[in-house]
């Protein structure tokens, strides 16, 4: 298959080397050309250099920090989407905002260009290995062209809705997800205050009905532990997290947990900074002592 692949960061450098590793040869490209130069040292891609080397591509994969950006890759100043034939296939594996991916397949479409969203579940670590839980959104027929560059990927392919739902269940699930972090974070530092023992509270919490898999995998080594490096940036979890209070009012539900779980995500991002891992949320509530 011939694949463009455009963003190189935490999440799309290994997974466009499972494309490689594939055979496939993935035509790829980063705003940092060093990020694609350093892949081509690693694995089997080919590195573009201007847009017009995506001319040839019969699909397109972006992954992304935001939907402005998705915009920009593609129908920017300098975006490939003018140069793409008609028929190329576009699956935006970035964490969108799901009325602007439906705004940007209408757009697409006028240019015989199709849309499938795709936002992955799994970390760093099953990006690696190319275990990625991955929610497709979109038109049925363009679902089923994109499987197969979505199964060197991911294992668990769900199909989710039309367009821009694949993007919404993510959001959604990033809610859940930050919820759960900062319900487990608050019952720490209330009863580390008290007197318990954080790590004995979290193997109490992984026994019991409050188990979750932030008390499973990252209160021990991230939190407890200091290293505070679970891979996944505190400010793209806020973000995720203010999508789905966005969808929530755009589908007026009062969802009064949801809204302030992205007051509480957002408000860490802005104290701890752009570079914060999401683990570290939980300073800008307290700190727990390293073991």
């Amino acid at each position: 298959m011939n694949i463009g692949f455009i963003g190189l960061g935490a999440m799309g450098r290994p997974m466009a080397s499972r494309i490689a590793v594939a055979g496939h040869q993935p035509l790829v490209f980063d705003v940092d050309p060093t990020a694609a130069q350093r892949l081509a040292t690693e694995a089997a891609v080919r590195v573009a250099t201007r847009r017009e080397d995506f001319s040839d591509t019969d699909f397109v994969v972006t992954m992304l920090p935001t939907s402005a950006i998705v915009r920009e890759a593609l129908t920017g100043s300098s975006g490939v989407a003018p140069v793409l034939r008609k028929g190329t296939l576009v699956i935006d594996m970035s964490s969108s905002e799901p009325e602007d991916t439906r705004r940007l397949g209408a757009e697409l479409g006028k240019l015989g260009i199709a849309l499938v969203d795709a936002p992955v579940s799994g970390g760093v670590p099953r990006a690696i290995t190319g275990q990625l839980t991955i929610m497709m959104g979109g038109d049925p027929a363009q679902i089923q062209r994109a499987k197969p560059v979505l199964e060197l990927m991911g294992n668990r392919l769900f199909e989710v809705g039309a367009l821009g739902a694949g993007h919404a269940m993510k959001a959604l699930n990033n809610y859940v997800s930050a919820a759960a972090f900062e319900a487990t974070s608050e019952a720490l530092l209330i009863g580390q205050r008290f007197g318990i023992d954080p790590t004995q509270m979290v193997d109490i919490l992984n026994v019991s009905t409050g188990r979750n898999f932030h008390s499973e995998l990252s209160m021990k080594d991230h939190v407890i532990g200091g290293r505070f490096s679970a891979g996944f940036l505190l400010a793209l979890a806020a973000k995720d997290v203010r999508i789905a209070a966005g969808l929530a009012t755009a589908m007026k539900i009062d969802a009064p947990m949801l809204k302030l779980s992205a007051a509480q995500m957002s408000a860490a991002s802005e104290q701890l900074g752009p570079k914060a891992d999401v683990t570290e949320a939980i300073k800008a509530w307290d700190i727990l002592p390293k073991a």
